[in-house]
């Protein structure tokens, strides 16, 4: 063993540096078939209006609102995608469908409740409002409005709205691919048998969820090697078509955590320990051609709460989003959140509702081994450092992961 030469970076400032350094991605277009999560790199500006002509909002009758009152002779009808191609004069009416193009001269559409037909003539009411029951030219959209703006991710109606405007394809920010490892030779792959003091390799799976909710592309590569060379050549190789890498374990200060000696090497460690729990050995590192690597904790918790903390907003960092962070809700803690004297605490909560509001209730026991802590957790409740900790009854903002 020997002493960590890295200093204690406050929680706080090890987040902000991380999203400093972390490059947004390139932009690419793509079908719409293919935009459905991806995030708008460039603001969408109307170019036409929406609707492009005035349109029925109900099946009825498109008439002058000087003929209130009136039997009209009914020249005709106007569809969806097949429009009257004549003129709606004093004493007529066209029979119109939802959708169907209103007409030139019509002014108003009557719903077919509202009118009385005989033959080839329609009597409207005696009461009519210019304007009623039909869409305006640009009603919904006018040319130079924004309609969505860079940072929206995309879902239904973006795509919709996409499409209503006649774009084929969208400019969106890459994806992220990163190489995905787990170090350790105590570690064996999930399904196979277990040596004297080895575990299966939970960590690598459960990473491999959290970044593809993030939006990135993994390349999974499975267990590394814990030896120095070997190591190297492995993480080379993998970063030849990744931009940016996550391990799991060799990053505390053991004769075999290789990971921090490596990201030397190979770059610059910003963060090589946080004032976190569960986390301190979080390592963060800036390496050649804009890539980033992300050492977590071998810890299962460790691993997945400072992949919340840091990865996931550099994640979404790079897909250009936004919005970087977690939503957050105030909550009621059901329980006293015992503080750590100098390391920000993120202690896993269930919520419940009581009397109106959110109540959080801890998980239990919070080691960092102890995965069932955050397995059915909704949120995080950040603690900090020091002697005091925070009252059960005390309102504080949690992240939230998932609602109940």
């Amino acid at each position: 063993m020997r002493a960590s030469t890295y200093p204690l970076i406050d929680a706080g400032e090890a987040a902000a540096l991380v999203l400093e350094l972390t490059p947004v991605l390139g932009v690419e277009r793509v079908a719409l078939a293919d935009a459905s999560g991806r995030v708008l790199a460039q603001d969408l500006v109307g170019e036409a209006p929406l609707p492009p002509f005035p349109s029925s909002a109900v099946d009825g009758f498109a008439v002058r609102t000087e003929d209130a009152g009136r039997a009209l002779r009914i020249l005709g009808e106007s569809a969806a995608g097949r429009p009257f191609e004549g003129r709606v004069v004093a004493g007529t009416a066209v029979r119109i469908l939802t959708g169907g193009v209103v007409p030139e001269g019509a002014d108003v559409v009557v719903m077919v409740e509202d009118v009385t037909v005989t033959g080839d003539q329609v009597t409207v009411p005696a009461q009519l409002r210019e304007g009623s029951n039909l869409h305006k030219v640009g009603s919904d959209l006018r040319p130079g409005d924004l309609i969505l703006s860079a940072g929206t991710q995309l879902g239904p109606a973006e795509i919709g709205i996409a499409a209503a405007t006649g774009r084929a394809r969208l400019p969106v920010h890459r994806r992220p691919r990163i190489a995905l490892m787990s170090t350790g030779d105590e570690l064996v792959e999930v399904g196979t048998s277990a040596g004297p003091g080895q575990i299966p390799d939970s960590n690598r799976w459960a990473l491999l969820a959290a970044l593809r909710e993030a939006g990135a592309d993994v390349d999974l590569l499975g267990i590394a090697p814990d030896e120095a060379e070997p190591l190297r050549r492995f993480v080379t190789g993998a970063l030849a078509t990744a931009d940016a890498m996550v391990t799991s374990g060799g990053v505390s200060v053991g004769t075999h955590d290789l990971v921090k000696p490596l990201l030397e090497s190979l770059g610059t460690v910003h963060v090589g320990r946080v004032k976190l729990k569960p986390g301190k050995p979080f390592t963060f590192a800036t390496l050649e051609a804009g890539k980033v690597a992300f050492g977590l904790p071998g810890f299962p918790v460790s691993s997945l709460v400072t992949f919340e903390v840091f990865v996931r907003p550099a994640l979404r960092k790079m897909q250009g989003f936004a919005q970087l962070q977690r939503p957050t809700l105030p909550v009621r803690l059901g329980y006293e959140a015992k503080p750590t004297a100098e390391r920000t605490e993120y202690q896993r909560v269930t919520l419940h509702r009581e009397d109106g509001e959110l109540v959080a209730e801890t998980t239990g026991s919070q080691s960092s081994s102890r995965l069932m802590s955050l397995a059915g957790a909704h949120a995080l409740v950040r603690v900090p450092a020091g002697e005091v900790g925070i009252a059960k009854g005390t309102v504080v903002e949690a992240m939230i992961l998932s609602l109940p």
